[in-house]
């Protein structure tokens, strides 16, 4: 690493800014590397002959900037900083260049479309109605930094049999803004997080626009690597650990109870806390897995729980909740009211309604019927056609299915793009990975958005194209 001595320094630029800047070229041009350790203060103090406050100043704003991070007792490491891959861009892209008239021609399996919604909007109109008559212009007016109170009390009461402390529910536009909040109440420039390996995408990009440092671990069947996320924490200060906990996306995993109570161990004995982001975990369609989430055991206090109804009421309605510890309350509460101050009082008070009036329920039940046949069908139908090719562990509920590559000839892009000529849409594994170059052994096939004749057309393009 000679090139780190090799600085010729002008005269009128701060020597600690121009070690930085010389020491950002170097880590962007690759010459050092990502997670390399950089010279010791002392070292570098020698080598360039400057006081040591000088590189001190120098590795405090590489830090700042987001170029470097320091480990407790071992010195001060370089990092890259993240861009988002040419190949997420133009995924992001295609989607959002879709028309309606596109919908019905394309067979969707990846979920990010809304062409088809199991909603009854006439039950969504007569609450609506009712709000309206009822409330009037107030249904408008009225804002509430913390979310509709009626609202906050009949999901304490319908979901949390009134357990909780109405001060610690918020409403927010979804999981997430839901993140987003969490993270600026808890995390700080150069602060470590961790996340599953993989994990949702909007996730990875509110760390990174922290300038957090991620840590990724792997999963099992029944949820995060505990070993190698314990050894994490005994090397690194961890701010948060990110997870879904029920159907997590994309690999349709849920966490087993005992994991779930030794992450809550861990959380105390190590002091970080848990984003959970409880996803979709009203579609369980076997006895195998029950509804417990982290927060029902978190007697540490160390669980941010975050829900969203948009995939289960109407995805265009942004709405959902946030139960937060009470020691991080406030901070939450003013990171919410920073971020956008009040969500659409109108919709909360139609959710209120539609809840207390027992619709919710009732729609609930109608949307886990048509999923489950979705998904007994795709599953028949993967077992069926693609086992010579894929394999699978079996998510028991949710939306979608993580299919793995056993032949490593093709790539999930390139299978992307094949099936994409077909007008098949499928979502590969690299869009789930911090740096997106991983992932391509797998995909993800979803059915919310297939019909069940799409779905057998589907599988088939899949099989054709694999063969």
């Amino acid at each position: 690493m000679k090139e780190v001595y090799e600085i010729s320094f002008k005269e009128d630029v701060p020597k600690y800014i121009q070690i930085a800047n010389h020491l950002k070229k170097l880590i962007d041009s690759k010459k050092i590397n990502d997670g390399e350790k950089l010279p010791t203060i002392r070292d570098l103090s020698n080598n360039l002959e400057v006081n040591k406050v000088t590189i001190v100043n120098a590795y405090k704003k590489l830090q700042a900037d987001g170029y470097a991070y320091q480990k407790v007792g071992s010195g001060t490491y370089a990092k890259r900083k993240e861009v988002i891959s040419v190949f997420n861009r133009e995924y992001s892209k295609i989607f959002k260049n879709l028309s309606s008239d596109d919908f019905q021609k394309i067979i969707d399996f990846t979920g990010e479309t809304n062409s088809e919604v199991y909603f009854p909007m006439d039950d969504f109109k007569t609450v609506i109605n009712k709000v309206l008559d009822r409330d009037g212009a107030n249904a408008l007016i009225i804002k509430e930094s913390l979310g509709y109170e009626n609202l906050r009390k009949t999901i304490n009461k319908s979901f949390w049999e009134n357990k909780l402390d109405l001060n610690n529910i918020l409403i927010v536009s979804g999981a997430q803004q839901g993140i987003d909040i969490a993270s600026k109440a808890i995390v700080n420039i150069n602060d470590n997080v961790i996340v599953e390996k993989p994990t949702y995408g909007g996730a990875i990009s509110v760390f990174k626009w922290r300038r957090a440092n991620i840590f990724e671990v792997e999963l099992d069947k029944d949820g995060i690597n505990l070993e190698v996320f314990e050894e994490i924490l005994k090397k690194n200060s961890i701010s948060c650990f990110y997870t879904m906990s029920y159907f997590h996306n994309p690999t349709g995993i849920s966490y087993s109870l005992e994991k779930k109570i030794k992450l809550l161990e861990l959380a105390n004995k190590y002091d970080f806390y848990i984003i959970e982001d409880d996803y979709l975990s009203e579609l369980i369609y076997s006895d195998e897995i029950k509804h417990e989430p982290l927060k029902s055991l978190d007697k540490y206090e160390r669980v941010i729980y975050i829900k969203s109804f948009s995939k289960i009421f109407l995805p265009g309605i942004r709405l959902g909740y946030m139960i937060t510890p009470s020691s991080f309350t406030e901070s939450i509460q003013r990171s919410k009211i920073n971020t956008d101050i009040a969500t659409s009082s109108l919709m909360q008070r139609a959710l209120e309604l539609y809840i207390n009036e027992g619709f919710w329920k009732k729609n609930i039940d109608y949307q886990k019927s048509i999923y489950k046949e979705k998904y007994l069908l795709m599953k028949e139908l993967i077992d069926k056609e693609l086992s010579d090719e894929i394999k699978y562990i079996d998510p028991l509920g949710g939306l979608y299915i993580c299919l793995e590559l056993k032949n490593k000839s093709i790539t999930s892009k390139e299978l992307f793009y094949k099936l994409k000529k077909k007008n098949l849409y499928i979502t590969p594994g690299v869009i789930f990975f911090k740096d997106s170059v991983r992932g391509e052994e797998f995909f993800r096939v979803s059915f919310s958005q297939a019909s069940k004749e799409k779905i057998r057309e589907g599988i088939a393009l899949i099989k054709e194209e694999l063969k």
